[in-house]
């Protein structure tokens, strides 16, 4: 709260005062179709829509509104509120619009009073009140459309309830449906055939509407809500003057080919000329010169479907995975079985480069086969084996933080490079973000954060360790994570507000130990005034610039003007204690921390822990691990994704605390007593 007050302070003395609107520029037809896939999509079935897709601009549509409890869905009247707001907005149930009997939305304040109860608190009727605060003139076409056009008191110029009983001409903004495929799931279900007759319907439908869209028009198609009981990517087309055949884009998802259903309301406003409200969240779509494949954004929302079934399998079996092996090993250890040890050590070495390689498999299009799983688990193993494969391929093998540094090495460069290029290995990874949710689609994810914050520090470390003199090895360390740290916040890269913080506040940490000095709690306070302070500068930064071209950094600070701040802070600390709920993640700490504090740092038979001798031959390791697990610990405690974040930092620093811990205490070959560098 105090950041956010210091935002509110620093915003509000660079403030500059509003314009006038203008008067809305040419017309814009929405046409929405609710449920509509790219799958769906054939010249045979939807000629209408076919035709439209050759000349137009397209993309998948993320279409996640405030979904209804216990569904995970988008429903029509949600979908629709959502243009309307351009946020993301609530409905009462999954039912098809009431029909108006006049220009009015029935029981419109209920639906006002529902988003207010709602943690988004969209202001429904954005986008009709600022085309008719300009003097524009808005007409809908069906119930559904109506709830979109609306102002905010539920009303429209003009309603018709078919196309055929509305003449566009006079109207700036027109918003039409095609309802027949959420209608017929909404009624009872559908079997395969029953949504191939309705699809076709919803063509015939769109096929009137474009007849009597005047030349010139722009027109936006969007697949507005789900219709099906699980939620998939849609529909999303643009056609106009300043569209092509291109995939569309915009700043809010920065993919190209993947834009969300509130860009649609920003669409809408761009296209007409008018500015758009602070409260709509969305960003124009845009249009690019890359080839649009109907069949490979098909295969866009054929990888989300694949991944959400295959991610709790995956997590429950990591799970697993890692406790049978801290037991194994604490059992090992304490029995100090030299061979077995070994092949304890490479194990960890491969653990700890998995969770790097969940983002790595992405380069890899394991969801298209028969059996993803085994794909998947297969491309995962196969990447963490080439990683240990090098870790183990040259000389720096038989130093004690040899393969410690390649693999989190691995884990910064690759996470980095991956940011700096648009963070594409981190969609619809299985360790990432999934589009069809709509949480993030750039930049670093939560659990990407943490693997990225957790390699850096220990690649740090591994690397101070091998610089042999400490001034220049301190000079690397300081330089690399500057760079790390600046890339984790940058909007254009990482755009990470809660992970800065925590990434300064470990990362300093681990200088302070490095340099042999004492972590007191003074010291602590100025790290975390310096690191708040780090990313209220970003944010502010983010913020001064146009509002189609910031990130959700300089999003939050408008909040923070509006007053909305609040909200959305209780929201994230509500899903930071929910992930408690998260009992394999949880698990997996637990035994993960037990396992590092009463295997590895407790003393055994000889008196000796194993962390210690891992210690005295490279006293580095000591800052780098205690570093890491302090970005994850402040990370669990700032983010929303809680206590993911210490799960997969621990998931790469246990292992490979391990790998170095049975190094140290593993006599290497003679040989490398004089091949080992001097340290």
């Amino acid at each position: 709260m105090v950041l956010a007050l210091l935002i509110a302070f620093l915003a509000g003395v660079f403030c500059l005062p509003g314009t006038a609107l203008a008067a809305p520029q040419g017309q814009v037809v929405i046409i929405g179709v609710p449920g509509l896939e790219w799958a769906d999509l054939s010249p045979s079935r939807t000629p209408h829509l076919w035709q439209l897709a050759g000349s137009a601009a397209k993309a998948s549509l993320s279409t996640r509104a405030v979904p209804l409890e216990g569904r995970g869905i988008t429903c029509p009247v949600a979908g629709w509120l959502t243009v309307s707001a351009g946020q993301r907005a609530a409905s009462p149930g999954c039912a098809p619009p009431v029909r108006p009997t006049g220009t009015a939305v029935p029981d419109w304040q209920a639906l006002v009073a529902l988003q207010r109860e709602s943690s988004f608190q969209a202001r429904i009727g954005a986008l009709g009140q600022a085309v008719k605060d300009a003097g524009g003139r808005v007409a809908a076409v069906g119930p559904g459309a109506l709830l979109a056009a609306s102002d905010i008191s539920g009303n429209v110029t003009t309603y018709a309830a078919t196309i055929a009983d509305l003449d566009p001409a006079g109207h700036q903004l027109v918003v039409t449906e095609a309802p027949e495929i959420s209608d017929a799931w909404l009624a009872a279900g559908m079997s395969d055939r029953g949504r191939d007759q309705a699809v076709a319907a919803a063509d015939a439908t769109v096929g009137a509407i474009l007849a009597k869209v005047p030349q010139g028009a722009t027109i936006l198609v969007g697949g507005i809500s789900d219709a099906r009981p699980g939620a998939h990517l849609h529909v999303a087309m643009a056609s106009g003057p300043a569209y092509g055949k291109g995939l569309l884009t915009a700043s809010s998802t920065r993919q190209v080919g993947l834009v969300t259903i509130t860009d649609l309301t920003a669409t809408a406003l761009t296209a007409l000329g008018l500015p758009v409200p602070d409260g709509v969240v969305g960003r124009a779509w845009t249009s690019t010169a890359q080839a649009a494949d109907p069949r490979a954004l098909a295969d866009d929302d054929l990888a989300s479907q694949v991944l959400r079934d295959v991610r709790e399998p995956f997590f429950f079996a990591l799970v697993v995975i890692q406790v049978l092996f801290y037991a194994v090993a604490a059992v090992i250890m304490r029995r100090q079985v030299v061979a077995a040890g070994r092949a304890m050590m490479i194990v960890g070495v491969v653990s700890g480069a998995v969770p790097v390689s969940t983002f790595l498999a992405q380069l890899v299009p394991w969801w298209s086969v028969a059996h993803p799983m085994p794909a998947l688990v297969g491309t995962i193993l196969g990447f963490a084996l080439l990683i240990a494969g090098v870790a183990f391929a040259g000389p720096w093998r038989r130093d004690v933080l040899g393969p410690l540094g390649v693999v989190a090495g691995v884990s910064s460069v690759a996470l980095l490079l991956d940011v700096m290029t648009g963070s594409h290995l981190q969609v619809n990874a299985v360790t990432g973000y999934e589009p069809v949710t709509g949480g993030r689609f750039y930049g670093f994810g939560n659990m990407a954060f943490a693997v990225y914050s957790t390699g850096t520090i220990l690649f740090l470390a591994a690397a101070a360790h091998f610089i042999r003199r400490r001034g220049p090895a301190f000079v690397f360390c300081v330089l690399y994570g500057l760079l790390a740290i600046a890339a984790d916040g940058w909007p254009s890269w990482g755009a990470d507000f809660g992970g800065v913080p925590s990434f300064v506040l470990g990362f300093a940490v681990f200088l302070l130990l490095l340099a042999g000095l004492r972590v007191s709690v003074a010291r602590l306070a100025l790290i975390a005034v310096g690191g708040a302070a780090l990313i209220t500068a970003i944010a502010l930064a983010d913020w001064s610039r146009p509002a189609e071209q910031r990130t959700h950094l300089g999003a939050f600070v408008q909040q923070v003007i509006d007053g909305e701040a609040g909200g959305v802070l209780a929201r994230k600390l509500g899903a930071m204690l929910g992930t408690l709920g998260n009992w394999p993640l949880t698990l997996l700490s637990l035994v993960a921390v037990a396992f590092l504090f009463l295997v590895l740092a407790r003393p055994r038979e000889m008196k000796v822990a194993a962390l210690s001798v891992a210690y005295e031959q490279a006293p580095e390791l000591r800052a780098g691990l205690i570093g890491a697990l302090t970005a994850a610990f402040v990370g669990f405690l700032i983010n929303d994704s809680g206590i993911a974040i210490p799960a997969m930092a621990l998931t790469v620093a246990v292992p490979l605390t391990l790998a170095a811990a049975v190094r140290a205490e593993t006599p290497p070959p003679p040989a490398a007593a004089t091949e080992r560098p001097e340290t």
